[in-house]
């Protein structure tokens, strides 16, 4: 397997990298051979590695598993393997700093460990302490759906049987909360520029984001967003906002125009990010924390230098039902174990991520395929305050229970089952 190294700092980077896996194989951690490493022309760097036949990364595992829903048990037993060989390089003295599925290869019932620019001796041959074991476990945590985190002691028994260590349960906690911040933020802040996933298009006259491996299907359309909304009934029509679905390639998709209703209108938003920009990074903050709503595809701002004015989003199409409809207008019956288990789980994904919805109305949330999905993100908010969120959430709470009559068994069973904060 050949890596080559051709940006800047690549020497430096396959430096690393033959560092790493030369600490790897001192410590007989499996990871491919190094064959050998050196400098071509051009500044271009090189690591030659055996190469795995048959190899399949844990990652490319992950995505196969019928569920990774926390507690699956064969999510479990994959994780359990990482975490196996995660405990034997920390018993080892080693910590692989960009720890996640992707860089574990299983080839029949070896896992190998690659990627030794990230591989960090820190006390070799010599097992490491609790806290720096708890800040490099918290990396691999991180990366999980939060609902992982209720059975983190559990996803430790593999570890554990492996490096017998005493850890601190609440500081890793802490610790998983703070990594999965930070890469949110980062992940974030990428949805807005230019890079590998995203496509960014800036002029004077308009802003545009779509994700990069949908720019071909949907250049059409960003060119001309206003095309979408001719000679098909429209999903909305009102004067603050326009909506419609429409086939793109054989794909239903739905697009949503931001409307400036008046010059007083204009004056009111034209200073900060659009309601499309807000929505666009909601619903990236809900897919990054695994909580459902229909894939965010492209953003774009009508700008006259740093002033916006009309504004669109296009996203996936959800073939559910709102809840309105699924559970009826009368409340007189009260959900099935499905569904009431789904709206439990969003809930709680909510509460636990403290977002807010701000419009929680029962037709934007939609059920399907066993699952409750949010759309209408405009008003949604993450809060850092214990005052506001818990003020936030009551709002919340409140609304939804409103969809139907007070004292019908549907509110009841609502009020006695919604979180409360």
């Amino acid at each position: 397997m050949l890596k080559l190294f051709i940006a800047g700092g690549a020497e430096r980077h396959c430096r690393r990298e033959v560092e790493g896996l030369v600490a790897l194989e001192a410590q007989d951690v499996a990871t491919p051979a190094l064959y050998g490493h050196g400098a071509m022309p051009d500044g271009i760097h090189f690591v030659l590695t055996a190469y795995l036949d048959g190899a399949r990364s844990l990652q490319q595992q992950w995505e196969l598993l019928d569920s990774r829903a926390a507690g699956d048990s064969a999510a479990m037993a994959l994780l359990g393997r990482a975490l196996g060989l995660i405990a034997d390089m920390h018993r080892k003295g080693l910590v692989q700093t960009d720890l996640h599925l992707g860089n574990f290869l299983l080839q029949e019932q070896q896992l190998y460990v690659i990627d030794g620019d990230a591989v960090q001796a820190l006390s070799a041959g010599q097992p490491l302490s609790a806290e720096p074991v708890e800040d490099n476990l918290a990396i691999f945590l991180a990366q999980l759906d939060p609902e992982w985190d209720a059975l983190g002691e559990l996803l430790l028994v593999d570890y554990l049987q492996h490096n017998p260590l005493a850890l601190n349960p609440d500081r890793l906690a802490r610790q998983v909360t703070q990594v999965r911040q930070r890469r949110l933020n980062d992940y974030l802040s990428k949805t807005l520029r230019d890079c590998t996933a995203f496509a960014v298009r800036r002029t004077w006259w308009r802003f545009c984001v779509v994700v990069r491996e949908e720019l071909d299907s949907l250049s059409g359309l960003l060119a001309r967003p206003d095309e979408a909304f001719a000679a098909q009934p429209l999903l909305k029509d009102g004067g603050s906002s326009t909506v419609a679905r429409f086939t793109q390639q054989g794909r239903e998709l739905v697009i949503k125009r931001y409307n400036i209703k008046s010059v007083a209108h204009w004056f009111k938003r034209f200073w900060r990010p659009s309601r499309a920009w807000h929505s666009w990074l909601a619903a990236h903050r809900l897919q990054f924390l695994g909580i459902a709503t229909p894939a965010p595809l492209a953003m774009i701002e009508q700008r006259f230098g740093p002033l916006r004015h009309r504004a669109w989003l296009i996203t996936d199409y959800c073939a559910g039902v709102d809840l309105l409809q699924h559970l009826g207008v009368d409340g007189q019956v009260v959900p099935s174990p499905q569904t009431a288990d789904a709206m439990l789980t969003l809930f709680g994904q909510l509460v636990q991520a403290r977002i807010s919805h701000g419009d929680l109305k029962a037709t934007n949330l939609l059920w399907y395929q066993g699952r409750v999905s949010l759309i209408d993100l405009d008003a949604m908010k993450e809060h850092r305050s214990d005052r506001s969120w818990q003020l936030a959430w009551q709002r919340d709470r409140q609304r939804f229970i409103r969809n139907w009559p007070q004292g019908s068994p549907l509110a009841t069973w609502l009020d006695e089952h919604l979180p409360r904060v």
